[in-house]
């Protein structure tokens, strides 16, 4: 044998007596001795049987019944979207670890509610991963986000019945926040929220906060304009508050006066417009009663006269008389 394979052969032995002798082995348990126990961490392990595994506690007559999500868009099988074509219950509330064994212990998954340990940013991500689409995109930063309202706060998972798309019961989801909005949509006049005709979601959208008071259209006269189109114009002579803001004029939640006026003609149009050098005023008289003909004007209301205030096409319409 040549002197360079005998080298060759010597150094395979030694390295089977090193594997073989236990130096690897050592090294490794002074690595794992070395190691703080501290920084372990254990991820809770999912459930093998998924929603099984849930309604066994969880079924009808618990205190937290869920079988009514499989009457839900959630509870589908068959929808790639679904959390229940992933892992199940645990999509949203997590790992189930221990809770499956030890239900009344401190190890539980993550729930939902102002009263869930989880922060509210956390819950609302967990929604917010999958429904991420371009209706959400404003949620970040909005009112609602701001003020820290979590996603079941308005929208209830586990029941069959979705009351965001009953006009009825979304109102009673919105005035539990909006007290006075409930209060004007009762006025003698207002928009027909209260007779189910529409809903809060015609004019705002919840989740998007890129538009002022979250409207559904980027400014007030465009969301009033999809259902009054016919105020929109353009018009040979326009009315400076109109082409502004509807909102100016009328309170769109509901009032008192007619045609959910802000104040009753003549007082309303007086914000702006000056009585004096009116022509129907008698000029130079100090009675009591061409002071108040001087304040209210004939007939107490500027429409009797003035009735395109929304604008005019008329060539001779420049008084928005006709």
């Amino acid at each position: 044998m040549k002197p360079s394979q005998k080298l060759n052969v010597g150094l395979l032995v030694l390295g089977l007596l090193l594997l073989g002798g236990g130096i690897l082995p050592v090294l490794a348990q002074e690595a794992a001795e070395s190691q703080d126990p501290e920084q372990e961490t254990t991820q809770p392990e999912y459930s093998r049987t998924g929603a099984d595994t849930c309604l066994r506690c969880h079924g009808e007559r618990s205190e937290f019944p869920v079988l009514d999500i499989f009457k839900t868009p959630h509870g589908s099988l068959t929808h790639p979207d679904s959390p229940f074509a992933g892992a199940q219950c645990e999509s949203c509330h997590g790992p189930a670890g221990a809770h499956q064994r030890r239900p009344r212990g401190d190890d539980k998954p993550r729930n939902f509610g102002p009263d869930a340990a989880a922060p509210i940013g956390e819950q609302n991500q967990v929604c917010l991963d999958c429904h991420n689409d371009h209706g959400r995109m404003g949620w970040m930063g909005s009112a609602h986000d701001q003020e820290e309202v979590s996603c079941v706060s308005c929208h209830q998972i586990h029941t069959e019945e979705n009351r965001m798309e009953d006009s009825i019961l979304q109102q009673e989801v919105c005035f539990d926040c909006h007290p006075r909005t409930r209060t004007l949509s009762l006025a003698p006049s207002s928009h027909p929220l209260r007779l189910g005709k529409m809903a809060c979601s015609d004019c705002h959208d919840p989740h998007n906060g890129m538009n002022d008071h979250q409207l559904v259209e980027t400014s007030v006269n465009d969301t009033c304009y999809t259902c009054h189109a016919e105020k929109r114009g353009p018009v040979l002579w326009e009315h400076a508050p109109v082409t502004e803001d509807c909102s100016l004029c009328h309170d769109a939640h509901g009032s008192n006066h007619a045609a959910l006026l802000k104040q009753r003609p003549p007082l309303l149009c007086q914000q702006c417009h000056m009585p004096s050098g009116h022509p129907s005023l008698a000029l130079g008289s100090d009675s009591v009663e061409d002071d108040y003909a001087s304040r209210f004007l004939l007939g107490s209301s500027c429409t009797n006269c003035h009735t395109q205030v929304h604008g005019s096409n008329h060539p001779s319409g420049v008084s928005l008389e006709r």
